[in-house]
């Protein structure tokens, strides 16, 4: 299959010269293993998008200027310093680790430098960008976005300065975090319990790439197991043709011919389903009638309900009942807070998961980067997708027990839907992911079962949690319970399928290895790494009954430790890991293997 971790000729030559910028990050309490591996001239240089590749593409992250200036002024007189790109303003690796209030904005600027393009045009791709975003080229605007998890692209192409090759590149950034209703996770200017440092600014990777005047905008992958094909649609930058090719292993085993914007159907010669056990991909290459290539994957996998032997309903992957146990995971790091130091850290945290036997893991209330997925992809990890919450202190959402949902203002119910569309879009084509989570615990939780529905119409190819815990309104493939320490379960019901979408939150605090000398906060708490494994084993070995009545799914409180919370497997910084993987591998296993 494409290896993404390659450049795929990336034009280095292009970038201007930052090598001589100096620049530190900023000292804390924690670092990682991979905090000395950051360099400034080379940062996060994978190709940043693995299902829509181009071989030529010029990688924009590094230092650029910044300045933290009141929302009301115009333009910063002089910049204040130097940012490292893509990391949030917040964090030690920005080498800044300031705060921004919602009455200011952050500006970043740099230049660039790029070839003669002919007839080629010039595309500005933005990973993400929390929360609202002014892109200037040369002083011209060429777009704004709002929403901080999707990505967003700009065609630069007729702001250039086509008599000079140096261009100047201004993103001007408002994050209003927990002040208004719009979707930000835990993220909270006052950070406490169970909520995080603010994340601001660009935190994934920005970069340029030119394509011919006709180019691909957009994919849809679609497997079909049951058929035996892929659907594919290409959304193409004007009406064209292409040849599209599926491979495994090296090998050819389909092809087809399609029209940019109708749906293709690729027939495969070979069939080998994607499963956590087995996590095959297939390569495809797209090729448009006008020149522009492309190169991507997708997995055979098939999610649905279905009974097991015994008559209950299930979670069925590939025609196969299987009980999915994994972690919460928050996705925070003490170095870079939203945005991981490494490609390699990333994949220690994959890596270290499916040592300990999950087959899933539930991705809490924050979109990671699409490398993140292609590492669940191809280390064999499914996974549940919450949607980011939204919600204040004066609108928080659903209490316990309350009869009614929120109520959002018009503007911002709209908001929401708009941010909830755009991550469902961008992750449509993600194999690991197999369920998703609309809400949490009645954060933010408004007209429930009308945005549940409007979900699963968007994907039918995937299931769609009921509200994870709390007050659940009839819909949703999953009834879902939180229980802590637990475990529990809501009865067995006949249209839809029983889970357990947190419990445990055992807490163990390590001496160096806290975040801040506040309180550290856990459901439970140990005082030794034997007492932690010894109640990690009864809470695990509780659940054995529960799998046998019809419990189809259990998510653990939680990856690692964040911040004040110390209920992880794993110490924050990733240094210690807290619990003996090959002992809580057999535990696993033996839960996966229960049920047929």
């Amino acid at each position: 299959m494409i290896r993404p971790t390659s450049s795929f000729g990336m034009l280095l030559l292009l970038a201007v010269p930052l090598l001589s910028q100096e620049w530190q990050p900023v000292p804390i309490t924690l670092t990682t293993p991979w905090t000395s591996q950051v360099r400034a001239d080379k940062v996060l240089p994978e190709y940043p998008r693995p299902q829509l590749v181009r071989k030529q593409w010029i990688n924009l992250n590094g230092l650029w200027d910044y300045a933290v200036l009141p929302r009301e002024q115009e333009h910063p007189g002089h910049f204040k310093g130097k940012i490292l790109v893509p990391f949030p303003l917040e964090s030690s690796l920005s080498g800044v680790k300031e705060a921004l209030t919602p009455q200011q904005r952050l500006w970043y600027q740099r230049t660039f430098a790029f070839p003669k393009l002919g007839k080629k045009h010039l595309l500005l791709h933005f990973g993400a960008v929390d929360w609202r975003t002014e892109v200037f080229v040369n002083g011209s605007k060429v777009g704004e976005h709002e929403g901080g998890y999707d990505p967003f692209t700009f065609d630069i192409t007729p702001q250039l300065r086509k008599a000079s090759r140096t261009q100047e590149l201004t993103v001007v950034v408002s994050d209003p975090t927990d002040t208004a209703l719009h979707p930000r996770g835990k993220q909270i200017l006052d950070p406490k319990s169970i909520w995080y440092t603010a994340v601001s600014g660009i935190w994934q990777t920005v970069w340029l790439e030119p394509v011919p005047e006709v180019y691909i905008s957009n994919i849809s992958l679609v497997p079909d197991l049951d058929g035996k094909q892929l659907r594919l649609t290409a959304t193409v930058s004007g009406a064209t043709s292409f040849k599209a090719t599926a491979s495994l292993k090296g090998k050819r085993v389909g092809t087809a011919a399609g029209q940019s914007g109708q749906a293709t159907t690729i027939p495969l010669d070979q069939i080998q389903p994607w499963s956590p056990d087995s996590p095959t991909l297939y390569d495809l290459k797209i090729k448009l009638h006008g020149g522009d290539v492309v190169q991507s994957y997708f997995g055979m996998r098939k999610i649905e309900v279905g009974k097991d032997q015994a008559g209950y309903n299930r979670l069925v992957l590939n025609g196969k009942p299987v009980f999915q146990i994994g972690p919460l995971d928050q996705g925070w790091w003490p170095d870079g807070l939203y945005t991981p130091a490494t490609d390699a850290a990333i994949q220690f945290d994959i890596e270290t998961l499916k040592k300990f036997g999950f087959n899933m893991l539930r991705k809490h209330v924050k979109v990671e980067s699409a490398r993140y997925y292609y590492w669940c992809d191809k280390l064999g990890l499914m996974v549940w997708q919450d949607v980011p919450s939204a919600m204040t202190e004066s609108t928080p959402g659903v209490k316990r027990g309350a009869p009614d949902d929120a109520t959002f203002p018009p503007a911002d119910a709209a908001n929401f839907e708009r941010e909830l569309k755009a991550e469902i879009e961008n992750l449509k084509n993600v194999p690991s992911i197999v369920v998703w989570v609309p809400f949490n615990e009645g954060w933010g939780e408004h007209n429930t079962n009308e945005i549940l529905k409007m979900v699963k119409a968007l994907d039918p190819s995937r299931l769609v949690d009921g509200p994870s815990g709390w007050e659940d309104r009839g819909f949703g493939d999953m009834k879902d319970m939180h229980n802590y320490p637990g475990p529990d379960m809501f009865p067995v019901m006949a249209d839809r399928v029983s889970v357990l979408g947190e419990f445990g939150g055992l807490g163990y605090p390590i001496e160096g290895h806290l975040w801040w000398n506040k309180r550290n906060w856990g459901y439970r708490t140990y005082q030794s790494q034997a007492e932690l494994q010894n109640a990690y084993e009864d809470v695990i070995g509780k659940l054995a009954p529960l799998v046998k009545s019809g419990l189809s799914a259990a998510v653990y409180t939680q990856t690692t430790d964040v911040e004040g919370e110390v209920n992880g497997l794993m110490t924050y910084d990733r240094k210690v890991i807290k619990v003996d993987p090959a002992k809580v591998e057999k535990l696993h296993r033996s839960l996966v293997d229960s049920i047929h």
